[in-house]
């Protein structure tokens, strides 16, 4: 993985996020550090690409806002999966918040990226250990601009390089502080589309036997219509356009109809599933931007058994 990739990728939703923090009211999800992250030479580049995507997928439109910003305003909303970002965020951390009043002890967050919680929440993270599990390169970067920007990690926040090619998660996390006994929460967004299926189910199968009865996971997911082309949504297309360029091609979509007899086999059960619909009734309902759902993204709560 090569450090140009891990940098712009990392900080693309850094960017996205820090963009609706920063210039939308209300808050879908208020990540008021996001911005923080990136330098004032990225932020203007990140701005300008949104500008030039815009012109090269939709000229007719892009010829209506001949302001750039606000251009990158309809970039941002209305084609970039920004609001997957913000949503999905949201009903995690939102999770999170509801499982450490029940009792959790660990915070997992696989494919940490420049996640923020750490940092702007310390309310909550003095009672819980915070574990950020990324490729040894990503995590190599964000502890590089951790340091750059003065910010010291909280005691109780622990990063766990781990390069799946050649280690497991299981391996990963027992080597560090990790608590097999104690009950744990742990996210995994943004990731499962890019996996193989047994890929997908063989992580989850790992969380279910690292972890005690009643720890949960969150995971979002893309519905299989998303990989057919006659039924796939114009900007889930354009998204996969960009990472199969990219040369990360998205691999694997998931039945809703049958997820929760799946997850039994690996030792879950799903106590909950919210559809693009229910994701637009919770989180934008009666918005006046150009935020919505975004379509055949689920998100999915389960807890181990």
């Amino acid at each position: 993985m090569e450090d140009s990739q891990v940098k712009r990728t990392a900080l693309m939703s850094a960017y996205l996020r820090g963009y609706h923090a920063v210039h939308n009211v209300p808050k879908i999800f208020d990540d008021f550090l996001a911005y923080r992250l990136l330098t004032e030479e990225e932020l203007a580049a990140f701005d300008q690409a949104m500008v030039t995507a815009l012109a090269a997928i939709d000229p007719a439109r892009a010829a209506l806002f001949p302001d750039r910003a606000d251009a990158v305003a309809c970039m941002i909303q209305s084609f970039f999966p920004t609001s997957l970002f913000l949503s999905r965020a949201r009903y995690t951390e939102d999770s999170l918040k509801m499982a450490v009043r029940q009792g959790v002890k660990q915070y997992v967050i696989l494919g940490a990226g420049m996640d923020t919680f750490a940092f702007r929440c310390p309310e909550i993270v003095q009672h819980i250990e915070v574990f950020e599990v990324d490729h040894p390169t990503t995590q190599a970067f964000k502890r590089r601009r951790l340091t750059e920007l003065g910010w010291e990690p909280p005691a109780h926040l622990h990063f766990v390089p781990v390069d799946f090619t050649s280690e497991n998660l299981e391996t990963a996390l027992t080597r560090s502080s990790y608590d097999r006994k104690a009950p744990s929460f742990f996210s995994w967004l943004g990731v499962i589309h890019y996996l193989p299926r047994d890929a997908v189910f063989t992580t989850l199968r790992t969380i279910a036997n690292i972890c005690p009865a009643g720890s949960r996971v969150i995971f979002d997911y893309w519905d299989t219509d998303a990989f057919v082309a006659e039924k796939a949504a114009k900007r889930v297309k354009l998204m996969q356009d960009m990472v199969r360029r990219a040369g990360e091609p998205m691999l694997t979509g998931l039945n809703p109809s049958t997820l929760a007899e799946e997850l039994q086999f690996v030792g879950l059960r799903l106590q909950e599933q919210l559809s693009p619909l229910e994701i637009q009734e919770r989180y934008f309902q009666g918005r006046t931007d150009d935020y919505y759902a975004y379509e055949h993204a689920y998100f999915a709560s389960a807890v181990v058994e």
